[in-house]
């Protein structure tokens, strides 16, 4: 990698960097923004260079160039989890990582599936969802965990059910979605993770094209037989991806903002006085843990200057979120939790052409797990002092492992 002469060269640091406390980014980040805002790192997983962009407009800037390429096979892609080169060359890209026009055939396939009007139309079955798993923490009594009785099972549950997925298999592609996304576990258990869902998946697929049903996998098949233009391993891959990412990052939402705001009184308070409030809270929520701060890395395609700098063709790039949602000249105070703050514009589901597809069922997931929850339990409190709690600091998503509670 080289820089111009205005960012002499220093020892790069490793990446990723552990966050400075469960409700903060990593501190280096405010320097890296203030003079460094594209900068050089070493991966921790490999020892491998890349680059990271730390602000806002960067950032837009990055997932907004044609000259990068999300596509992960490519030399130089800043893998962020240890893949030998021959199980990276085997596993089948998703469209998340592909670049256009591929990606586009896919995403336009999918995104009748999660338009507005139709996560809407999901609210009543979404709402008697969150309902049911609330009435059998209120049945069992406290403490419970809040990550198994409740942030799991929601996102799972309705995922399935949109998919058409067993809901009796969700204890094992939750066993799988974590280990893919574990940064520390090895090679053989990531291998046979990604090996047993694929298989799982493509069962499941091979199954729904002989006997269809109401679901989303179902309707994927037909769609593509009256205009043919996927292939039954894209389809294979589009379900795998949506399995996985449909419950992971919305299960750690639930349990860091149901955390947040349970240690942020005046901010609970201020939303359960005015229940109007909880949009605005679930987007500044978003914004304040920007779970998936590395997800949108990158690989130049060309020679890239930005802030004086030249990213050299064939190098990696990780646009942190993280670091962009907290840029002070986007959002002032952004270390402080404030549910009054128009976040909408924040990047925590990226930018671009592969912005998540997913996000207004996140968002209405969110909305209906805080609203209700706080509702029906308003005496809701930590079970366990916060200095002993587990936070997912070796995934790639960051969220917690346990959320005991009692009321």
């Amino acid at each position: 990698m080289t820089q111009t002469a205005g960012h002499p060269a220093t020892q790069p640091p490793a990446f990723p960097m552990p966050r400075s406390c469960p409700f903060s980014p990593p501190a280096e980040y405010a320097r890296l923004r203030e003079s460094e805002p594209v900068s050089r790192a070493v991966l921790k997983v490999n020892g491998k260079p890349t680059w990271l962009v730390s602000t806002y407009e960067h950032m837009k800037r990055i997932l907004g160039d044609s000259r990068v390429s999300a596509n992960l096979k490519l030399p130089g892609y800043p893998l962020q989890v240890p893949v030998p080169e021959e199980m990276l060359q085997a596993v089948p890209l998703t469209f998340l990582s592909m670049d256009q026009p591929e990606h586009t055939v896919q995403r336009r396939l999918l995104a009748p599936e999660f338009s507005l009007r139709q996560m809407r139309a999901l609210r009543p079955r979404i709402q008697e969802i969150v309902d049911q798993r609330i009435d059998a923490m209120l049945a069992e009594g406290g403490p419970v965990d809040l990550v198994t009785a409740l942030a799991l099972p929601v996102p799972s549950l309705v995922i399935c059910e949109l998919l058409g997925v067993p809901y009796e298999a969700h204890p094992q592609f939750e066993i799988w979605a974590g280990q893919i996304m574990n940064r520390d576990i090895s090679d053989e258990e990531r291998g046979r993770a990604h090996y047993e869902l694929d298989q799982y998946v493509d069962q499941l697929v091979t199954a729904k094209e002989t006997v269809p049903g109401d679901d989303m996998i179902s309707r994927l098949i037909a769609a593509n037989r009256a205009e043919p233009t996927v292939e039954h391993a894209d389809i294979v891959s589009m379900a795998r991806l949506m399995l996985v990412t449909g419950h992971e990052t919305t299960a750690n939402m639930i349990a860091l903002g149901t955390l947040a705001l349970l240690e942020h009184p005046d901010q609970l308070a201020a939303v359960q006085a005015d229940p109007a409030l909880m949009p605005r809270a679930v987007e500044e929520l978003l914004r304040f843990f920007s779970i998936s701060d590395s997800g949108t890395a990158r690989v130049a395609l060309e020679d890239i200057e930005i802030d004086g700098v030249t990213i050299r063709a064939g190098e990696g790039i990780l646009p942190l979120n993280n670091s962009a949602n907290h840029d002070e000249s986007v959002f002032p105070d952004p270390d402080t939790l404030d549910i009054h703050r128009e976040a909408r514009s924040h990047l925590a589901f990226g930018y671009g052409i592969h912005q998540c597809i997913g996000q207004n069922l996140a968002r209405i997931e969110l909305e209906i797990v805080y609203d209700t929850l706080f509702k029906r339990i308003p005496g809701l409190k930590l079970a366990t002092p916060m200095d002993e709690l587990r936070f997912k600091d070796d995934a790639i998503v960051y969220g917690m492992y346990e959320l005991p509670v009692t009321w």
